[in-house]
């Protein structure tokens, strides 16, 4: 059984879809604080005639409490239009550019201002155009408790979880032998990043999903050929 669990992203880049591919269940960490500053959860990079630019989706900070699932989005729609716009300004001379933008307006449609619900219906809506069909939950409604480390391997155990799948991020943090001592093996995703004719200058893997899709269409779910590695492997770099 394999697991994944991350925080629920804004459109984020292809590599997340990459961990999904290979996951029975994907968790939502949706109960966590959410990242002070700019984070993620709240933007995301799409590539410009002018270079690099982000999608800010404006958080309300006066109503919002301290976690993922306590964030609220501003609730003027203002700011979905002007995205969809920066979408089709971006990407209107790309070939499936009718194709990625149908799917984003049934994103930005969603009448939703939770920022974790939200983000958890555009990452299943992207995931079901990509073929991706794993078990989704949401951290908040397991009912298992604990900090960083110990609160992943509480929720890999609720889960029979045999493997933990995981970005690269988590280096800096995790206890392996956590994992471990309940037969739980931490596997690093060794991203492959195949490019693919982007637009606007060089390749660049970091952009949202849905570059990929206004460039390659259906064919996106080839570009997801990512494995991951049991972390001592990938930490010694013998895979």
């Amino acid at each position: 059984m394999n697991v994944v669990i991350s925080q629920p992203m804004f459109l984020p880049w292809i590599g997340l879809f990459e961990q999904m591919r290979l996951a029975d269940i994907f968790v939502h960490y949706d109960d966590v604080q959410l990242p002070q500053g700019r984070s993620f959860m709240s933007r995301v990079q799409v590539k410009t005639p002018a270079g690099i630019a982000w999608l800010t989706a404006p958080i309300d900070r006066r109503r919002s409490g301290r976690l993922i699932n306590e964030t609220w989005l501003v609730s003027d729609g203002e700011w979905r239009w002007i995205h969809l716009e920066k979408l089709k300004s971006c990407y209107r001379r790309t070939p499936y550019f009718d194709l990625m933008f149908k799917l984003a307006e049934e994103i930005y449609g969603y009448p939703e201002n939770n920022l974790a619900r939200f983000n958890g219906n555009a990452l299943e809506r992207l995931a079901a155009f990509l073929g991706l069909s794993p078990k989704f939950l949401s951290s908040s409604e397991l009912g298992v408790g604990g900090m960083r480390t110990e609160r992943l391997v509480a929720v890999c155990r609720h889960l029979r979880a045999d493997n933990y799948i995981t970005g690269l991020g988590a280096l800096k943090y995790l206890e392996y032998s956590r994992f471990e001592s309940f037969g739980i093996s931490v596997r690093y995703m060794a991203y492959q990043m195949r490019p693919y004719e982007q637009s606007h200058g060089e390749f660049r893997p970091y952009v949202t999903i849905l570059d990929a899709i206004a460039h390659c269409g259906e064919q996106t779910r080839d570009l997801l050929c990512s494995e991951s590695v049991y972390w001592k492997d990938y930490i010694s770099g013998s895979y």
